[in-house]
């Protein structure tokens, strides 16, 4: 007669202390470099907020009366009027146009009458982003290893590695103390969910914006799934060779581990590049669902990591108030421009509280676009500068479902006493994103280089930068706005905007060259809408370098007449647009000769690219 025998399951001894201090320990020393980082970065944020009106600019929505700003010494005037095809004029300023004037402002003979504006010069700080000693390294950091991935983010990602290798392997074994890589993985749950929140607090602290620091997400929640995998195939080969695997895998806080392994598995499937680019709507409620459950499951798992679920949950939570606080609920005009394959969404009851360049979240509140189509929220960056008139615009280019059929509906829509036009409901949240702790008006000149829909960036920025120059807060002396578009007709809806920018900057001359790819049906040459030497329309892709070579030159030939004691203070290089876009132009800069680049005090590169 066999004998019997009683089998005892083999459990996880996750609550280890000396595996969970070793662990607690280098998380620390992570925190530790991140907190030595923010230090570094403690300049920048302190010249950003030297105002006190930036401590809530850049953060929350709101309303002001709007107040029209006149500039500094000079008759102003608004000159944004409709413009002939020939002659590039208005029609008041026809007569004006001529020996007179080649820039198409108005002179003070035609602004008798108005009163002259004495602005003191309350110029901006400018901190920049390394000394110049190592301008050259900070040039070889940018250098791409792949689209959109430079040498910085892989070492980044090389020495999070291998610390994370040293806290699951050393003086250890994943199949003989699996225990370990499971730590690691509860460690680390915290600093993936805070990578993935929009109201960033690591982000915030060192000066970035919450998209610039999506890939760390993505490569550290990867290396959380795979350090949660071998810790469970860890337990699983020790059960198997032990015999007790039924045994063990059939007890209660077993169960709750696999259920939160399966969980953490179908995050990590659907953030696969295929999912997130073609669909996003998939992806986003997976991720939801899955940490929603994923995050009990470890508690009950092991009751143990209460600390670090705590942590998960306080993160989390704290996101959501802070998106709830940021979202406003407001109407808005849809309109069609046909000619940039875009719809005009106008918000006009919001029209303060955010920096130029940031972005916003859209939700349209209507069943127009499908049944679920309110549901779903799409960043898109602002157009327009804050406390305008205007409030805020946002140009959203037909290119899925979604744009397509909020396309549609403004093109099926009446006329308002604007032009055609529907109301809608929206739900604006934000304002995220931007330039965070740079400061646009320090630098001594301006690069913007933009493609397609990547305009309204170029847009908010010149347009702050003209405000700040009359006013007498902004140190830049040239702006440059080289915009590539596919076909030039897509020029048209914005001409009266980029006329009135050019004619409004009184004192920092504004060179607009605008480059199409697309040759039209007949073959022929577009005519430049406006004869205007400050507006270049071109066929073919820019030349970047050459660009950039005559923005520097420009720059610097006009350190004698600063109003900053004749100091320069760098050139900002502003990009906008696709992946290899971004990849062009920081190719670009790292070829600039560099005494040219020190003659003007250094050149830093903002990118706003396209993609999830």
């Amino acid at each position: 007669m066999p004998s019997s025998r009683t089998i005892t399951p083999v459990t996880p001894s996750l609550s280890s202390p000396r595996a969970e201090n070793l662990v607690f320990h280098v998380t620390l020393f992570l925190l530790s470099v991140i907190g030595f980082f923010v230090l570094l970065r403690l300049p920048r944020a302190f010249a950003r907020f030297w105002r006190p009106s930036e401590w809530l600019t850049g953060h929350i929505f709101w309303h002001t009366s709007f107040r029209p700003q006149r500039a500094r010494g000079v008759y102003a005037k608004n000159l944004a009027g409709n413009y002939s095809s020939e002659t590039g004029s208005t029609s008041e300023t026809k007569q004006a146009a001529s020996d007179d004037s080649h820039t198409l402002y108005v002179h003070d003979k035609n602004n008798k009458g108005q009163q002259q504006v004495q602005t003191e010069f309350n110029l901006p700080p400018h901190i920049a982003t390394c000394p110049a000693f190592l301008q050259r390294l900070v040039m070889l950091h940018r250098v791409r290893i792949s689209p959109g991935f430079s040498v910085s983010q892989a070492v980044i990602m090389i020495c999070y590695f291998a610390t994370l290798i040293y806290a699951g392997c050393y003086k250890s074994s994943p199949f003989s103390d699996p225990v370990r890589a499971g730590w690691v993985a509860v460690s680390q749950l915290p600093i993936v969910i805070a990578l993935a929140t929009k109201n960033n607090i690591i982000g915030t602290l060192m000066g970035f914006t919450y998209e610039k620091l999506n890939y760390l997400h993505r490569f550290i929640g990867q290396l959380v799934v795979i350090a949660a995998n071998i810790h469970s195939l860890g337990y699983f080969y020790k059960w198997s060779i032990g015999g007790t695997f039924q045994a063990s895998i059939s007890t209660p806080h077993i169960i709750w581990g696999l259920v939160g392994l399966v969980a953490l598995d179908c995050i990590f499937f659907f953030s696969l590049s295929f999912w997130r680019n073609r669909y996003h709507n998939i992806m986003l409620p997976v991720h939801i669902i899955g940490l929603v459950i994923a995050i009990p499951a470890i508690w009950m798992h092991k009751p143990s990591t209460m600390r670090w679920m705590c942590a998960c949950i306080g993160i989390y939570g704290f996101d959501h108030v802070c998106r709830f606080i940021k979202t406003r609920i407001s109407t808005a005009t849809i309109r069609p421009l046909p000619e940039m394959n875009s719809t005009r969404v106008e918000v006009p009851y919001i029209n303060g509280g955010w920096r130029a360049g940031q972005h916003v979240r859209l939700r349209v509140l209507t069943f127009g676009l499908g049944w679920f189509g309110w549901t779903e929220a799409h960043p898109f960056t602002i157009a327009s500068v804050a406390d305008g008139e205007e409030g805020i615009i946002l140009l959203v280019k037909k290119s899925g479902r979604w744009t397509g059929r909020l396309y549609d509906m403004a093109k099926s829509s009446g006329f308002t006493e604007a032009g055609q036009g529907r109301r809608v409901k929206v739900m604006v949240e934000g304002p995220y994103g931007g330039p965070c702790h740079s400061i646009f008006a320090s630098y001594s000149a301006a690069v913007f280089i933009v493609g397609g829909s990547g305009i309204t960036f170029a847009l908010s920025a010149i347009q702050d930068l003209i405000r700040e120059d009359l006013g007498g807060r902004s140190r830049v002396k040239s702006i440059t706005l080289i915009w590539s578009i596919q076909d030039p007709s897509a020029l048209h809806p914005l001409l009266p905007r980029l006329m009135s920018m050019i004619q409004e900057s009184v004192y920092t001359p504004i060179h607009i060259s605008v480059h199409y790819t697309r040759v039209s049906a007949n073959g022929t040459k577009p005519r430049p809408p406006v004869a205007h030497p400050q507006l270049m329309l071109s066929s073919g892709r820019p030349q970047i370098l050459k660009s950039l070579q005559a923005a520097l030159a420009r720059a610097v030939s006009l350190v004698e007449d600063a109003r900053d004691e004749r100091r320069v203070s760098g050139m900002l290089v502003g990009v906008c647009g696709p992946v290899g876009l971004g990849d062009d132009v920081s190719k670009a800069v790292a070829t600039v000769d560099p005494s040219r680049r020190d003659q003007v005090g250094g050149i830093e590169i903002h990118e706003e690219v396209f993609g999830l």
